[in-house]
């Protein structure tokens, strides 16, 4: 603290200051909340990057504004300052490893978490014309943008033609659909990776935001969920057309997650017509399928090579029977992630998926709780999946015998049941851990307890 004393001082002193003790001045500028200094070192910041985010628990606005002024005066000048070799104001809450490295933390630090001093293929006295990058993470929710958002929201619209503003993960809760567009079109889409829209929109409010969607090019994750259709809407099909289009443009996506999103019940193959390369994840929940979807879902050749599969919440009790076990044999050779929690499985559904389910060997993790099963068919899935050599994680349904007439679940048939396991365990006759749940319930559909009970066989241990 002892040259920010005197703030004139230590300003005049940067262009001698050695550059690894940039960042701990900077630090201690923070930290005293020394805005002048901070808008000084800004302009001769001896890094590419600089990670302000790392340093904020809480976005602080005040910080902000003095790294904002800095930059301003940066982008004023013609001759970048011969120093400054900063092009990148990272606000995520990353960097801390340079932070902790450059404080002398005894902290080990991988050599692709340093931030190098000099620009590579950069001119050290000129400002290339390259904009300079803002990095961001978007998570718009309310009706109006924190102080912190809407400053640097300002900011970055006065000064398009100089800044990028760049955002990795997006995830839009709730606001008014013009806000969400309005801070949308200062984004560069491109760079976006991660999107997760949770918004009770009508289809027409979406089918708005889908032109906006196709154009984050690079998306890797996709999530819509929770999407509003309950009132019928005269324009519904060209709607759809116009959201699923938009799948054509996203070549990157690896992990598509569709909850709730009941505008897709009987159309799901024109979505699934636009996916452009294989996914790695599907997950389509508490959503309303048809014959037809299933029958598109299991005929798709871009699912093919999925790691992880959840249809929890899919009804498919009365579905038709060949069409489960058809999508398994699909997805068999690279299957890693099973979920089918809550799809109203009965007995019959599940021996009919057996063979397929015993072909996943790729299979690590399985969960099928809150459906119907007895103890004779969870006996037969016991035997089938025993043979699955990467299996590790098993969460299973309470067997139906557990419970009354009137769907109370009775403890001591519950205990009876888990001995009665344990056994089928011991019979099989290598070690193995499976969870038995009753959450949710397979009657009422909820959630009774967070935390199933395990039945272990193998050694040192005990159900």
């Amino acid at each position: 603290m002892s040259l920010l004393r005197d703030e004139a001082l230590a300003i005049s002193a940067l262009e001698y200051l050695p550059i690894e003790l940039f960042p701990q001045l900077f630090m201690e500028a923070f930290y005293w909340s020394c805005r002048e200094t901070l808008k000084a070192m800004v302009q001769a910041w001896p890094f590419v990057r600089l990670p302000l985010g790392g340093l904020m628990e809480m976005p602080h606005l005040g910080t902000l504004q003095a790294v904002l002024d800095g930059l301003d005066v940066l982008l004023s000048q013609k001759d970048q300052p011969r120093r400054c070799k900063l092009q990148v104001l990272d606000l995520r809450n990353t960097g801390q490893d340079f932070w902790r490295m450059w404080s002398g933390s005894s902290i080990q630090v991988s050599s692709s978490s340093l931030e190098e001093p000099v620009a590579k293929n950069r001119p050290r006295t000129h400002r290339t014309l390259a904009p300079l990058e803002v990095f961001i993470e978007l998570h718009i929710n309310g009706r109006i943008m924190d102080g912190f958002l809407a400053y640097l929201m300002r900011w970055v619209e006065e000064r398009k033609a100089s800044i990028h503003l760049c955002c990795k993960k997006l995830k839009i809760e709730s606001m008014p659909r013009d806000n969400i567009m309005k801070i949308l079109s200062m984004v560069q889409l491109d760079c976006v990776e991660e999107v997760r829209v949770n918004c009770t929109w009508r289809l027409s409010s979406l089918a708005v935001f889908a032109p906006l969607l196709g154009q984050m090019s690079n998306v890797q994750r996709l999530l819509l969920s929770h999407m509003d259709v309950s009132a019928l809407e005269d324009q519904e099909e060209q709607y759809v057309v116009q959201i699923t289009s938009q799948f054509l443009r996203l070549h990157c996506l690896q992990d598509l997650f569709l909850v709730s999103t009941f505008f897709l019940e009987g159309c799901l193959d024109q979505m699934l017509r636009c996916l452009t390369n294989p996914l790695d994840t599907l997950g389509i929940t508490h959503c309303l399928l048809t014959n037809s979807d299933l029958t598109h879902l299991s005929q798709c050749l871009n699912i093919s090579q999925l790691k992880g599969l959840n249809l929890s919440g899919v009804t498919l009790t009365y579905s038709s029977p060949e069409l489960l076990p058809g999508l398994l044999e699909k997805v068999a050779a690279t299957l890693q992630e099973l979920y089918l929690d809550q799809c109203g499985i009965m007995d019959s559904q599940l021996e009919a998926i057996l063979p397929a389910l015993s072909h996943c060997f790729q299979l690590n993790f399985f969960s099928i709780r809150g459906n119907f099963l007895s103890m004779a068919v969870m006996d037969k899935m016991l035997q089938h999946t025993s043979a699955l050599p990467s299996l590790c994680q098993e969460l299973y349904p309470v067997p139906q015998e557990s419970f009354s007439s009137l769907g109370i679940l009775q403890l001591g048939r519950l205990a009876q049941c888990r001995a009665e396991l344990l056994e089928i365990l011991k019979d099989l006759g290598h070690p193995r851990t499976i969870w038995i749940s009753s959450s949710p319930c397979p009657h009422c559909g909820e959630d009774t307890f967070n935390h199933p009970e395990p039945i272990t066989y193998g050694s040192n241990t005990s159900a």
